[in-house]
């Protein structure tokens, strides 16, 4: 069985209620039962925080021992070499992962301080966006 957790940064705690027009209507957590029931051979693992430094504490705790991680770093993708170097520090491929197409919205998104660090980069597909790094990094272990 694979495990692959999800660690999701500020705000994303709002997912269902905050701007609906760019984030969708459904919450994460009716989402994460769909992909977990989609994925009955993975075991899925989920954290949310709006705490830089819990993030970080949080990629350091599963990504020396998880066989993939997807990271929504919400705002923290923009501003934070704290969680590039985080990235950059575990072991466990890190997929980013980001609801909205970031290069569709205002200029400040179009930067990436973690995008390096990562295995890739899936944007602009909605939540689906996390079911497409599933695939990816189920496809990382066939």
């Amino acid at each position: 069985m694979k495990r692959i957790e999800i660690i999701n940064g500020p705000n994303l705690n709002l997912l269902g209620r905050r701007e609906p027009g760019v984030y969708g209507s459904r919450s994460f957590d009716a989402y994460y039962d769909e992909l977990k029931q989609h994925y009955p051979d993975v075991e899925f693992g989920y954290f949310q925080s709006n705490c830089e430094g819990e993030l970080i504490d949080r990629l350091h705790a599963v990504g020396f021992e998880a066989d993939g991680i997807i990271l929504n770093a919400g705002a923290y993708t923009h501003t934070s070499i704290a969680l590039h170097d985080a990235i950059r520090a575990i072991t466990t491929p890190v997929i980013e992962v980001h609801i909205s197409n970031v290069h569709q919205r205002e200029e400040f998104r179009h930067h990436s301080c973690i995008s390096a660090a990562c295995r890739g980069v899936i944007c602009g597909f909605g939540l689906n966006s996390y079911r497409l790094a599933v695939e990816s990094l189920l496809m990382d272990h066939e």
